[in-house]
């Protein structure tokens, strides 16, 4: 029997974990690393060698093509939806199983809330933040094998605002055609990319990618779709994201146009 819902931890090391038996923390880039004691992304049908350029993308590669259940979902090890209780043990807070299966009861997908640039497009903050060449090439592969897919492309690069950390939960057969078509992508991408003399922040760019690609085939098939929020694990520094955010946006480095 499939298991009703699993949501896939994607960790690169040790940490605590939910106890609820629907979280699977998957340790991501397992292939020659040290075993943490988890579940591994280099078991079965996997990409795990590639979590260097492909990040999280290794744990849903993982989960897409050996876990079998009804709803599916990546979340990551400082990430978490947030469910209604309150409580100051962050991890009591985190969304519950009966609260996750009420949501699809009535919503296809769950999806973080959204995060708006205001002051930029979906575009040019990737470009401002990025290699650009990774859009480029991923913008010509739509147009050249998903032609049917330009319209959503574009009018989601123009919007202000999107879907991030490539968080969801959705069903599993919603996920396979997402996966499929996804992979299908960032594969014809990685072919015609050189990421060899990049960073080490740089090469992740399909993690990046994929990012904004979501609500590309969330637009394009009119999927269902429920916002809730979302919460970190760990105190974040805004005023060093800012200030990146900043810098990125008046001295674009990476900019390759």
């Amino acid at each position: 029997m499939p298991d009703q819902i699993k949501i896939v931890i994607a960790t690169h090391k040790k940490y605590r974990m939910p106890e609820e038996s629907m979280y699977l923390p998957l340790q991501v880039g397992a292939e020659g690393k040290e075993d943490l004691g988890f579940a591994k992304d280099n078991s079965g049908i996997n990409i795990s060698a590639k979590n260097y350029c492909y990040c999280e993308l290794t744990g849903l590669y993982w989960a897409w093509k050996n876990l079998d259940c009804k709803y599916l979902g990546l979340v990551h090890y400082r990430r978490y939806f947030k469910g209604k209780a309150k409580s100051r043990d962050k991890f009591k807070k985190i969304l519950t199983e009966k609260e996750a299966l009420d949501l699809l009861s009535e919503h296809s997908v769950l999806l973080p809330k959204k995060r708006h640039y205001y002051i930029e497009t979906n575009r040019s903050q990737y470009v401002h933040a990025h290699h650009s060449v990774g859009m480029m090439q991923t913008e010509s592969v739509i147009k050249s094998y998903y032609p049917e897919y330009v319209e959503s492309f574009y009018k989601i690069m123009k919007g202000r605002s999107g879907h991030r950390f490539n968080m969801f939960i959705m069903e599993k057969k919603l996920l396979d055609a997402y996966c499929e078509w996804l992979f299908d992508i960032l594969g014809k991408v990685e072919a015609n990319i050189d990421i060899s003399g990049w960073n080490e922040s740089e090469q992740r760019i399909f993690g990046y990618l994929s990012e904004r690609l979501l609500d590309v085939w969330l637009e394009k098939n009119r999927i269902d779709y429920k916002d809730i929020p979302y919460m970190y694990m760990e105190k974040l520094c805004w005023s060093k994201k800012i200030f990146s955010f900043v810098k990125r946006k008046f001295a674009p480095e990476n900019v390759e146009d």
